[in-house]
């Protein structure tokens, strides 16, 4: 499907997207403020990147996730798109204190395959309606993808 004509409010409503998706990120970012401090101390994969690489990964991320949002948006998305893409946000937001804070790394694997999941199912509710929206968050499945396989070898060598 194709874009709609654009909303008067289509500038307010990519603000407000990235708003939102702002939001998961700092509080995600709040709930861990010793996570630089516990992945050190970690016995990680020998593939395992350096922490200073998550902040500018995590921010390119989280801005094609917003614009994927709303590109989806300006196509009159459906209903399940936006709940899928909501529930995928608050799992995004909810493994950071899981992992970091709580210590509760089999919790946070359980999360994020449950992330994994939300975000391929919404690539597939995005792509029917908008294949920019969809291709934007592909780098993020393949980052989470990642961040899944490095949390199983956290939980397995601690």
């Amino acid at each position: 499907m194709t874009e709609r004509a654009p909303h008067r409010n289509q500038w307010l409503m990519l603000a407000g997207f990235l708003g939102v998706v702002a939001v998961v990120a700092v509080v995600g970012g709040l709930a861990a403020t010793s996570a630089r401090e516990v992945y050190a101390r970690l016995e990680q994969p020998p593939w395992a990147p350096p922490a200073s690489v998550f902040g500018p990964v995590w921010t390119v991320l989280y801005v094609t996730i917003a614009v994927a949002g709303w590109l989806y948006w300006r196509t009159d998305g459906e209903t399940r798109g936006f709940a899928a893409y909501g529930v995928g946000l608050l799992f995004n937001l909810l493994w950071t204190p899981l992992f970091f804070e709580s210590g509760a790394a089999r919790v946070a694997l359980a999360d994020i395959v449950l992330l994994d999941v939300v975000v391929v199912v919404t690539i597939a509710l995005f792509g029917r309606r908008s294949k920019a929206a969809a291709a934007l968050l592909v780098p993020y499945l393949a980052w989470i993808l990642y961040a899944t396989a490095l949390n199983t070898a956290i939980v397995v060598l601690n």
